[in-house]
């Protein structure tokens, strides 16, 4: 199955290092290689890259581990096709519109025999279960406030039941974000990091390449880093529940139960 990777964080940070470990797993240290993407958020709108070759061999993908790009909310997918051919309008994450606000989603797992409820607006583009699971997921949202943004705990509500309908057809692990926050829901693999002062060295899991975070950060910074495995083998990585929604804001979890 695919990879997953977020950040969310209380100031604009690049995500260069964890993006340098995910990356190889793009067909160097695993299997998925049938395309990667990445989509940061910068105010109100997405600065996204997507590309059909594995991230190990992609252009694009040196470009992102060298660009300090800063965000305080990230997604990124790599991909082992499945369902849907490997072509860039199958490639993840996928953006849409709701409320005036950019939708931006991943999905890690296999929905089989999943159909798209046929509702509107929101439409695939593609023909990958991932996709066809985030249009009905944002046309049920539409189906709460048609116009504006409903309060978050709403949000989760219709998210955690949508995620359950969809477990049904198989794996849903995904993450999803609207630039304010990062939902992420586990069904099989998912765990999350959150470093803040006092800050330690770090080394990847998949590259042998470490960082010191506390000569690149203050002692206000906070950074949470959601993914399907841990990206790094000397820190603690706390591994999501079976069935757990979770929701990240500020490089912290929010208490929505």
């Amino acid at each position: 199955m695919c990879q997953l990777l977020a950040m969310n964080c209380n100031t604009p940070t690049d995500i260069c290092f964890s993006f340098d470990g995910f990356a190889q797993r793009g067909g160097l240290t695993d299997e998925h290689s049938d395309g990667w993407g990445i989509s940061f958020f910068e105010e109100s709108a997405c600065r996204s890259f997507h590309d059909t070759l594995p991230a190990i061999e992609s252009p694009i993908a040196q470009l992102v581990k060298n660009y300090p790009i800063k965000s305080l909310n990230v997604i990124a997918h790599i991909r082992q096709a499945n369902i849907g051919a490997v072509e860039l309008k199958n490639t993840q994450p996928y953006l849409r519109e709701l409320w005036g606000q950019q939708w931006v989603y991943a999905h890690n797992g296999d929905l089989w025999g999943y159909k798209f409820s046929g509702g509107v607006p929101t439409q695939p583009i593609g023909d990958s279960d991932s996709e066809m699971a985030f249009c009905d997921l944002l046309n049920r949202f539409r189906e709460l406030s048609p116009t504006h943004e409903p309060e978050l705990k709403s949000i989760y509500d219709c998210l955690k039941s949508f995620c359950e309908e969809a477990a049904k057809f198989g794996t849903f692990n995904l993450v999803l974000s609207n630039g304010k926050y990062i939902f992420a829901h586990c069904t099989t693999h998912l765990c999350y990091i959150i470093r803040q002062a006092p800050f330690s060295e770090a080394h990847l899991s998949d590259k042998d390449l470490s960082i010191n975070f506390s000569a690149v950060t203050t002692k206000k910074d906070r950074v949470a880093i959601i993914a399907t495995e841990p990206l790094t083998d000397n820190e603690e990585w706390t591994q999501f529940e079976k069935g757990q929604l979770l929701v990240f804001k500020d490089g912290k979890v929010l208490d929505l139960e």
